[in-house]
């Protein structure tokens, strides 16, 4: 399960619904453990009238109701942020540096936010850099994503007691500990 994303309108136990139906589903395939991470960032995208929250970020309550052991957080990190709240991805810039396959979904992607387009045998490091900054790009640091972990299967149960940390919680302002 690479998200898990529903609508408001989804009654509220379709989360916890869904992801014993992909730990099943997962385990009758052999599948013996399960690693899920949540984001806590927020992200913003920038409007006419300024930065509007797009996703309020999450601590990983589905996982932590579904008992799994906090690993703690993935390594910071620094991201690049486009203007419409989206992640372009370290991996993805390289495509454009390096000429790679993979790289026309990546530009087309910069030329829908304003970029020019690239021009026939124009090198890739030198349009992405001009790219990002006429669109706006932004690099932001990342604290990093919670991680959780749970056996599946037969060994449904067991714990990862030498590694658990207790469950980060919101604290009142709404933000993640």
């Amino acid at each position: 399960m690479n998200r898990l994303v529903l609508l408001d309108e989804v009654p509220a136990n379709a989360e916890t619904w869904a992801q014993a139906r992909v730990f099943r589903l997962a385990a009758a395939r052999g599948v013996r453990g399960i690693v899920a991470h949540s984001d806590p960032e927020p992200r913003t995208r920038l409007t006419a009238h300024g930065p509007e929250v797009i996703f309020p970020g999450h601590h990983g309550t589905i996982y932590q109701a579904k008992g799994m052991d906090y690993l703690g957080k993935t390594r910071p990190r620094r991201l690049t942020m486009l203007p419409d709240g989206s992640v372009l991805h370290d991996r993805a810039m390289s495509k454009v540096r390096n000429d790679e396959c993979g790289r026309g979904g990546v530009e087309r992607r910069l030329v829908a936010l304003g970029a020019r387009p690239r021009s026939e045998g124009e090198p890739g490091r030198g349009w992405l850099e001009e790219a990002l900054q006429a669109v706006g790009a932004r690099v932001v640091s990342h604290g990093g994503n919670h991680r959780y972990a749970a056996y599946i299967g037969p060994r449904a149960g067991r714990r990862f007691a030498a590694t658990s940390y207790p469950y980060p919680k919101a604290d009142r302002g709404g933000a993640v500990a």
